[in-house]
């Protein structure tokens, strides 16, 4: 195998990789901030669910910071094709993404019920858009992007920001949410008491079930979706240059990587046991194996969709031919080996110091302890 090929597929692991980090751990906050209301029935309350996360909260915006640059970095031509195409969702993104330090920082300033609640519907709001956003995406690059390039690599997005949340789109941004809320609920049960704690457990256990459900009829759509086969023209050695290689659209495609290596079936039945197994440890009050479950769910989820598409990486539904691969996609030898260096680097780096915040700032909180701490949001 050439070292560049041999690159790519690296840094299509490491995609995945960063892609499972921001979900799982942005995912987790953006959880808690959409079912804040649920949680917190009183102010006390809602102060209490917001601290059990805000020593995290901005530390775990990392992962979203270097998903964006892993992009921008190794696969330049999707980044600027997705950017440019759904400048719309990502103005939308943003905006969420801007409120929401706000509303952790402002919410507990002043002492108004107004001014608390409507903060409290901007965390909602702020939690819940991205993640529908994020699900919404995968849904997208299944079922292919409108695009196409001129000759000279100029890239023109031929649909519309309804055509985005198509019904598909929709089922995978609920898909997304509900795995949030999840992921949010076990966070809240590790930290919380009493009554909070119970109604985490009965969110933990609803939200699995719900994700389940929906990766089912997901994975129902997609076995008579029809996807994307390269028939030729296409060198995984070859430079960044999407304009080359023939590709059809046939029915059931998106499940033959799955017939030619069957192995790989164990990946979305690790969703199903995961989730189950999530779904009954919770029940029982046991948050931190839950929350690994949720985490393992999410990583056999994204893991899914990343062996049904390989070699895809943004599909194109009005020119399947120039649909982006990793094979055509990719920056430069150079660019992908000096990436790789800081990547082997900084990532453990992150890793380790992440699970020594969650050591050192664990244990309960409560609304009484809120009340009586000057420091707290």
């Amino acid at each position: 195998m050439e070292l560049y090929v041999g690159l790519k597929l690296i840094w299509w692991a490491l995609l995945g990789v960063l892609l499972i980090g921001l979900a799982v751990m942005v995912g987790m906050d953006m959880g808690v901030g959409a079912a804040l209301r649920y949680l917190g029935r009183n102010d006390g309350e809602r102060r209490a669910a917001i601290n059990m996360i805000a020593p995290h909260w901005d530390g775990n915006q990392v992962w979203f910071i270097l998903g964006g640059g892993a992009i921008f970095a190794a696969w330049p031509t999707i980044y600027a094709t997705a950017f440019s195409g759904l400048y719309v969702v990502m103005l939308l993104l943003l905006w969420a993404m801007i409120v929401r330090p706000l509303g952790f920082e402002y919410r507990s300033k002043m002492p108004g019920t107004f001014w608390r609640n409507a903060w409290d519907w901007m965390l909602f709001v702020s939690g819940a858009v991205p993640m529908i956003v994020f699900g919404a995406a995968m849904g997208n690059m299944l079922e292919g992007v409108p695009f196409h390039y001129s000759w000279d690599m100029v890239s023109y997005y031929t649909g519309s920001f309804i055509t985005l949340f198509n019904p598909f789109a929709v089922l995978c941004g609920l898909m997304s949410l509900a795995l949030a809320l999840y992921q949010g609920a076990t966070m809240i049960m590790g930290r919380g008491t009493g009554v909070i704690r119970a109604r985490a457990i009965r969110l933990a256990t609803v939200s699995g079930a719900a994700a389940l459900v929906l990766f089912s009829i997901g994975g129902i759509w997609v076995s008579q979706m029809h996807g994307y086969v390269v028939t030729g023209g296409l060198d995984p050695a070859g430079p960044a240059l999407p304009l080359n290689k023939t590709v059809v659209r046939e029915g059931g495609a998106w499940l033959a990587n799955y017939r030619a290596v069957p192995w790989l079936w164990a990946i979305p039945a690790m969703v199903y046991l995961t989730l189950i197994g999530g779904v009954l440890v919770a029940r029982r009050g046991m948050g931190i194996v839950a929350w690994w479950a949720g985490a393992l769910a999410w990583a056999a989820t994204i893991g899914t969709v990343g062996a049904a598409m390989f070699p895809f990486l943004m599909p194109s539904s009005s020119a399947p031919s120039q649909s982006l691969t990793v094979w055509d996609a990719s920056s430069s030898a150079g660019t992908l080996g000096w990436m790789l260096v800081f990547a082997v680097i900084f990532v453990p780096i992150i890793l380790i110091y992440t699970s020594w915040a969650f050591h050192v700032m664990r244990g309960k909180v409560t609304p009484e302890s809120i009340a009586n701490d000057d420091h707290a949001y």
